[in-house]
């Protein structure tokens, strides 16, 4: 046998004895994970009468309002179906002249100028007011979402 024979064959012996540690350890880790995994099962009979909790809950702010309901607002002679009765309770507490403007602007699409010749004022002012009666809304509708709800 030449020196290059004994070369190759000590390299194939060391080739097969790592691959042979490779395979040991992969064989010893399997039968780990096995056993790990059947000391982790959990019978049914005990999954029953444990008490199992929600993973989540749900605030009475995100809570939806059943879809079916419908709450009239009505202004300018015209009569528009909300499905919020905070929002329309808002509405309902404006002014005769607020509620008409908030219509005419969301509901018949004026602009600020069309909405202020009909009340005899400018663009600017009419576009003033509707933010002003936007942030009474906004402020009525925060606390009416935050007040504990009380049952007689």
């Amino acid at each position: 046998m030449t020196e290059h024979e004994k070369y190759q064959e000590h390299i194939r012996h060391t080739h097969n004895a790592f691959y042979m540690i490779v395979i040991r350890h992969a064989a010893i880790d399997a039968a780990r994970s096995i056993r790990s995994r059947r000391s982790k099962k959990i019978s049914l009979d005990y999954l029953m009468d444990e008490k199992h909790y929600p993973f989540s809950t749900t605030d009475e702010y995100f809570a939806e309002v059943p879809t079916s309901m419908e709450y009239p607002f009505t202004a300018c002679g015209q009569t528009v179906l909300l499905k919020s009765p905070h929002l329309a309770a808002a509405l309902s507490s404006l002014s005769e002249m607020e509620q008409e403007i908030i219509y005419l602007y969301y509901f018949e699409r004026m602009t600020h100028k069309e909405i202020g010749k009909r009340y005899g004022r400018t663009r600017s002012t009419t576009g003033r007011r509707i933010q002003i009666i936007l942030q009474r809304l906004q402020a009525e509708l925060e606390g009416l979402h935050h007040e504990p709800a009380t049952s007689l």
